[in-house]
């Protein structure tokens, strides 16, 4: 049994998790994408590093991080001693945090006449219901066609108009916790999502040049997500007999609290040194029938 909480990551800065950088001519550092909509994540391995690293940096906090996320065998010196004690040398402990890969729940586009727009696909809406275990129902549409809060009959994308039918529902399934504008929403079919993704994505080329002259010696191309873009993955707290609580965890991780949402800023991905990966993450207790409040 576990006790369920989700994160919301918004970015700040284009994001970048996939294949690093190599010494190919040409190179191009794709992002990872999902197998079903072919839209962005996060895998959950990056978010359960990042959070780790980042309690590790704090001060004290070193003990705190092989509770909760387990510790690999003889990962220091003092480890080896306890390990030599109990004769294990290969000891190892379970986390007891569970995280899963963050998915795309509103990507921003660009439209002429229309400068960003968030658009999302029924697909992606359902994890987010799932995770979440938000009430209602999804909506859905048709293909070629998108429901949208905007108070237009069409919207321009890059690759020709999109009929829009109003909606404006569908800001109920916008993250009431996210800072953002929620009247420039549109859901596609699944089917439309992907396309309209790679869009939406952010690209940059650079250069290596020669050590001893100005001359480019290769060309690296990177894709990430665009700043702007909202995600979500879920978090599990496992239960177990006198185990650490949620606010436990909470405290140790760092994040400040606003009554039930707690918010930090994590930098994700690579390429952080030239100004990608910042994110905004908020996480929040699911609400529980037995305990009766997040």
């Amino acid at each position: 049994m576990y006790h369920k909480a989700y994160g919301i990551i918004e970015t700040l800065a284009p994001l970048h998790v996939g294949a690093s950088a190599g010494e190919e001519t040409g190179n191009l550092n794709l992002i990872f994408r999902d197998q079903f909509t072919q839209t962005g994540i996060i895998p959950g391995s990056s978010i359960r590093g990042r959070f780790r690293a980042d309690m590790r940096q704090q001060e004290d906090k070193w003990k705190a991080a092989n509770k909760w996320y387990g510790h690999e065998a003889e990962a220091d010196e003092e480890q080896k001693a306890e390990a030599d004690k109990e004769q294990s040398k290969d000891r190892t402990t379970e986390a007891l945090i569970k995280f899963e890969y963050a998915s795309v729940v509103w990507l921003p586009v660009f439209c002429p006449g229309q400068p960003v727009v968030w658009v999302t696909c029924p697909r992606l809406l359902k994890r987010y219901k799932k995770i979440t275990e938000k009430s209602g129902v999804v909506p859905t549409v048709e293909a070629g066609t998108a429901l949208s809060t905007l108070r237009r009959p069409y919207l321009f994308f890059n690759l020709g108009f999109l009929k829009l039918k109003h909606d404006p529902k569908l800001s109920n399934w916008f993250p009431s916790n996210v800072d953002l504008e929620n009247d420039k929403l549109v859901m596609v079919h699944d089917s439309d999502i992907s396309m309209i993704h790679e869009m939406a994505l952010y690209r940059q080329t650079r250069v290596a040049l020669e050590k001893d002259q100005k001359k480019v010696e290769n060309f690296f191309s990177v894709e990430a997500l665009p700043e702007g873009c909202i995600l979500i993955f879920p978090l599990a707290l496992k239960k177990l007999k006198d185990s650490p609580q949620w606010q436990d965890f909470i405290q140790d991780a760092g994040f400040s609290s606003n009554q039930n949402v707690k918010s930090k800023e994590l930098y994700f991905g690579g390429l952080e040194s030239i100004g990608f990966g910042r994110t905004s993450v908020l996480v929040q207790k699911v609400q529980s029938a037995e305990d009766g409040k997040l």
